[in-house]
């Protein structure tokens, strides 16, 4: 079946899935393969929970109309996708509307919420939903993108290169934002070397394509990568269109945009300083696109984290900054200096191992420890293999469920804990109730 033709059947019936269980009477059902799944064998029950109809990529003894036979699921999820893209390209401006892409080493779902925020406060703006930020997510995040839209804001995650590329040729950016380049997914990308050219895809098809490129002026190789797009709105805590300073020292973020835009503070409800960057981008794009500066601030201000991503929790008389979502290099040393610099005298640091950092996992882990041993702390906690051979004085746990067995018995009072590691550590189950 063509993708024109398969297009004509989405619009009859819009509503994806990919997983039976959450399958309702209508959907479309794409029977995607992984390495421990395989959709095509649960073609029959989508359709006995009532699909319209299974695209599947296998031969199978299902004499059905409902069953749409391709050669590969994924590339035709991913052209669909792209074919509904191209619809908004003629939609409520000349050249259609924005579509702002958003990657980086880290920070990158946190500014995608901020912008969403800003720009929902005056336009119809979709986003990418929670971290559906891959090669299934991105595809699936365009085509819940409605007629009614206005702007949309897709995040793009990557751990090697040629990805970001790839979710280009579909997603079609006509703007794009770089949060900053680090150590993060080194093993896929092949070193630092590899994330930076992974990354500055994104700048590489907004330069073939006349694109505007949101600029981190105080990341010195954005801006070097930014060079040659024709279009280019800078912002920083130095220098930029936008720029802004942290003014508090509070618990929460308190930013104070300084040039660009006359705003005064924010107030946020985000932990850390280094939130401070995510922050002024978010006013950037906001006054790009005409939104007034009193819905941004009200916007910024509004926002409340959640999905375990740098989450202020008070429990009983402890405060917890939970902060479990992923962890590299520079986002574990950006958590743990601002945590060192917040006020308390009962600090207790939880740390779990960070992960996909390849040949350079043990070093990474080292400079961590060292890292942590240049503050005062009452306890500290290492969790996961990656710090059983490194030399510390901690306290260690190969998993996060003996962690949380120690910090049940430990009764914490009138303490201030930060619980951080990578998405498999699964850190967060500190907290859970028994």
């Amino acid at each position: 079946m063509e993708i024109k033709d398969l297009y004509k059947l989405y619009l009859q019936y819009p509503s994806i899935k990919i997983d039976t269980r959450k399958l309702i009477d209508g959907d479309l059902f794409f029977a995607l393969k992984g390495p421990n799944f395989n959709g095509n064998h649960f073609a029959k029950q989508a359709i006995e929970a009532g699909a319209a109809y299974v695209i599947v990529d296998e031969e199978l003894n299902l004499k059905n109309k409902k069953v749409i036979r391709t050669n590969d699921v994924l590339l035709t999820l991913q052209q669909l996708a792209k074919h509904h893209r191209e619809q908004f390209n003629n939609l409520s401006r000349p050249g259609g509307i924005p579509f702002i892409a958003i990657t980086g080493s880290n920070g990158k779902t946190t500014t995608k919420e901020l912008v969403h925020e800003v720009l929902s406060s005056a336009y119809k703006t979709y986003t990418t939903e929670g971290n559906l930020n891959n090669h299934i997510g991105i595809p699936l995040t365009i085509l819940k993108i409605k007629s009614d839209a206005e702007i949309a804001v897709i995040e793009m995650g990557a751990n090697h290169q040629k990805e970001i590329n790839g979710y280009c040729l579909y997603t079609l950016p006509t703007h794009g934002l770089i949060t900053n380049l680090g150590k993060a997914h080194l093993e896929g990308f092949g070193g630092i070397d590899g994330v930076k050219k992974g990354k500055g895809e994104l700048f590489d098809f907004l330069r073939q394509n006349n694109g505007t490129a949101f600029v981190n002026c105080d990341d010195n190789y954005i801006k070097e990568i930014s060079t040659g797009i024709k279009n280019i709105i800078t912002y920083g805590t130095l220098e930029g269109s936008i720029t802004g300073r942290a003014i508090s020292t509070s618990s929460f973020l308190e930013v104070e945009i300084i040039k660009g835009a006359n705003i005064g503070s924010i107030k946020t409800q985000l932990v850390g300083s280094y939130n401070l960057q995510n922050v002024i981008a978010a006013v950037t794009i906001g006054k790009y696109f005409n939104v007034a500066e009193e819905k941004i601030k009200s916007a910024i201000e509004n926002y409340i984290p959640s999905n375990n991503r740098s989450q202020l929790i008070n429990k009983s008389t402890n405060t917890i900054i939970l902060d479990a979502y992923n962890a590299n290099p520079a986002s574990m040393k950006a958590a743990i200096e601002n945590f060192a610099q917040m006020q308390g005298k009962n600090k207790i640091l939880l740390i779990g191992s960070m992960m996909e950092l390849g040949e350079e996992s043990k070093k990474e882990h080292e400079e961590l420890v060292l890292l942590i041993d240049r503050f005062k702390w009452s306890k500290v906690v290492l969790v996961g293999n990656n710090f059983k051979n490194i030399k510390h004085l901690y306290i260690h746990f190969d998993n996060s469920l003996m962690a949380k067995k120690w910090l049940q018995e430990q009764h914490l009072q009138n303490s201030q804990l930060l619980i951080k590691g990578s998405r498999s550590m699964q850190m967060e189950k500190l907290l859970e109730p028994e």
